[in-house]
């Protein structure tokens, strides 16, 4: 994960956090959203969880989780422990539940050159397993985006019967549903009930 202050001094969240964010609501939406895009949908567990989420995650990170037997739940305790930051009602609660994340699974920074970057900062978790690893990013990205675009960037998905979570990093802070099935969804409901009306 990388930052960089921009020409206003506004923290700005780059390439590296950013891509912590769609891993982070496909766990969250994999193993705690009963309901998705108005249909039920049980949460994998287990083997089934690592499976679901490997094939999200990709390369090397898919073959350390299918590899650690404790995985299936060690990815269900961090989506818990993600949702509930995610959705935390008041801003202390939320800035307190993800410092604890933070703190548990030991984020610490430290600079990395990847082929054909500069230097960056990286913030892998200190734990003995992947999922550990992976706790610490995905905390020290939440604390991020707080920083830099505020507390008011996390919800649940305003269409009808949906539990998914969604992470808003759009200019305008806008967006009220986890994708394009459940906006149009709640368009087409809208309009209906306009036509009803």
């Amino acid at each position: 994960m990388t930052t960089r202050r921009g020409v206003t001094g506004q923290l700005e969240i780059a390439c590296n956090v950013t891509r912590q964010v769609p891993l982070i609501a496909d766990l969250v939406n994999m193993a705690t959203s009963q309901r998705r895009g108005g249909v039920p949908t049980p949460c994998p567990r287990d083997a089934d969880l690592v499976a679901a989420f490997a094939a999200a995650a990709g390369d090397r990170a898919g073959t350390d989780l299918r590899d650690d037997p404790a995985a299936g739940a060690q990815l269900a305790e961090l989506a818990g422990e993600l949702r509930a930051a995610l959705l935390a009602e008041h801003a202390a609660d939320q800035a307190a539940r993800i410092n604890a994340m933070i703190r548990r699974y030991r984020a610490q920074p430290y600079l990395v050159e990847d082929v054909g970057q500069p230097f960056h900062l990286h913030f892998h978790g200190q734990g003995g397993t992947r999922v550990q690893a992976m706790g610490g990013e995905f905390a020290t990205a939440l604390a991020l985006i707080v920083d830099g675009y505020g507390t008011g960037r996390f919800g649940q998905c305003a269409a009808d019967r949906c539990d998914a979570i969604y992470i808003d990093l759009t200019r305008n802070g806008s967006r009220r549903y986890c994708g394009a099935a459940c906006t149009a969804r709640a368009k087409t409901a809208a309009y209906r009930g306009r036509r009803r009306g």
